[in-house]
Parts: C-alpha cells; sequence; structure tokens
C-alpha cells in the first residue's frame, strides 16, 4: 500500500455525503510515476466525492481515494476518445451544483497541453468555485529520469516546449522558426510526426547531426530511451517500436543522458521500490 501522507477529509465535509457547496479541483497528476504527485494533489484525492481521470494517470492514485468514492474514465487516446471535452466540461459543473468535491485528474499538469485552461473557463463562466492545483509536467520530468537536464550551463540556457500531435492546429506549429532557436527542444506527443516534424528543423537550419531522443513511459518501470541524431531519430524510434506516450528531446544536453542516467540503477533496487507506490 502507498507510503504517501495521507490527509483527513473536512469534518464539515462528512462521510460520502455532497459538501454544502461543490468545488472542482483541476489537479496535475504528474507523467506516471504515482510518487510525483504533489502533496497537494494527494490531499485533493482524499477529499474527493467524484474523480474524473485520464488515460495516463496511474491506478495506484486511483487507490488513494475513498470507499464509495465515484470514478469517472474520460480519457484521450490517439484517434479515440472515452468522452468529448464539452460532456467533460458539462461532468464537472453538474457534480459541483449537487454540492460535490470534484477532482479532475490530469496526466502532467493541468495548464500544459492538458485542457485545464479550457475546463478552468467553463467553470467560470458557469459561476463554479475552483481551483488549479498544478503537477510536475512530463517535459520536465521525462527527461530528468532520462538524465537529461533540459538547461545546463555549458550547453544551453533556452527550453521550448511544443506539441507534435499531428492533429493540434490551433495554432500550428512554426518549425522552421524553432530551428533558429538552438536551444533544447521538448516535443510532447509526437511519436507519429517524428519523421515530418524533424525534417521541418532540418529545413528550418538544425544541423542534422544534433543530438536526439525519444522517451516512451518516461518516469515509469517501462520507461525506454532511444538517442541518436535528428537525421536518424525518427526511423531509429520506428526500428525499436516506440509508441505514444513518449515525448521528443532535442538538443545537445541530449550528450550527457549516458553519464547522468540513473533511473534504471535505481529502479533495480528492490529496497528502493519497495518503499515506492509502484
Amino acid at each position: 500500500m502507498s507510503t504517501l501522507i495521507h490527509y483527513r477529509r473536512p469534518a464539515n465535509s462528512g462521510n460520502n455525503e455532497p459538501s454544502p457547496r461543490g468545488k472542482v479541483f483541476l489537479v496535475g497528476a504528474g507523467p506516471g510515476d504515482p510518487d510525483l504527485i504533489t502533496v497537494k494533489g494527494l490531499r485533493c484525492l482524499h477529499m474527493a466525492d467524484v474523480v474524473l481521470y485520464d488515460r495516463l494517470v496511474s491506478p495506484a492514485l486511483l487507490e488513494e481515494t475513498r470507499p464509495g468514492v465515484l470514478r469517472i474514465y474520460v480519457g484521450k487516446g490517439p484517434q479515440k476518445h472515452a468522452m468529448e471535452q464539452t460532456d467533460i466540461n458539462t461532468l464537472l459543473i453538474t457534480y459541483a451544483q449537487q454540492g460535490r468535491i470534484v477532482v479532475r485528474l490530469k496526466g502532467g499538469d493541468p495548464f500544459l497541453f492538458g485542457r485545464g485552461g479550457e475546463e478552468a473557463e467553463a467553470l467560470a463562466n458557469a459561476g463554479i468555485p475552483f481551483e488549479i492545483v498544478p503537477g510536475v509536467s512530463s517535459s520536465i520530468a521525462v527527461p530528468a529520469y532520462a538524465g537529461i537536464p533540459l538547461t545546463h550551463r555549458n550547453y544551453t540556457s533556452t527550453v521550448t516546449i511544443v506539441t507534435g500531435h499531428a492533429g493540434y492546429t490551433s495554432p500550428g506549429v512554426n518549425w522552421e522558426a524553432l530551428a533558429q532557436l538552438k536551444g533544447t527542444l521538448v516535443v510532447l506527443m509526437g511519436v507519429k510526426a517524428l519523421p515530418q516534424f524533424t525534417q521541418h528543423l532540418i529545413e528550418g537550419g538544425l544541423t542534422p547531426d544534433t543530438p536526439a531522443a525519444v522517451i516512451q513511459e518516461g518516469t515509469t518501470a517501462q520507461q525506454r530511451i532511444i538517442t541518436g541524431e535528428l537525421a536518424t531519430i525518427a526511423r531509429q524510434a520506428s526500428e525499436a517500436g516506440l509508441s505514444s506516450p513518449a515525448l521528443t528531446v532535442i538538443g545537445h544536453v541530449v550528450n550527457l543522458h549516458e553519464l547522468l542516467s540513473w533511473y534504471e540503477a535505481v529502479s533495480s533496487d528492490a529496497t528502493f521500490n519497495n518503499a515506492l507506490v509502484v
């Protein structure tokens, strides 16, 4: 069972009874390792009457909820949505109007490609009280678990985070302009589009031998890492069978991966693993 800190539900909220006034917490669950949820995020889970959770949320976090809590899967996968965003917004509003404490448990951070802004807008327009509970973003945590610092005084002081999702066009990504920045580039949700955007970056002026890495299921026991160069990383990832969820890191900081790789050794330590939620 979990070794995470537990909080008791406020006394005036009853057991599983609705609260006098409903409220929604938009909670970032972190990137996959359940121990990376924040203390405040965990506290919200312990208080929740209803939890709406995403596809990449660790099942261990759902077990942190109280008995009888209503748990609703609203995950989105490639070409497959359990529920449309407008329906998710409606559920959040409806349950809060019933006086319930609602947790919208989102992978990573709610405000970084997580549609948390859209949900907060819907709640604000409906007059529903809400709080944003930031989460550890996969854009930072996954490279860290791969031993890749996004900034380093000897390499770069700039980081750009974009989505590589082929269907994400509001607004579209100007890859040629990104090629001119020369810092670290982190691309989320871009495995299928990897051949296209790496080519666009090269056409924009980024040298073909720029170091690159693709990391699948980062921060979990299933983490896999492929490193190479910008010109070849798409082929390497395809040959290795890498698939979603994965992110790509492009920049000279990738060269530090071999030296700073730490997670493989730690994850094989039985003593360490027994102390974690896995």
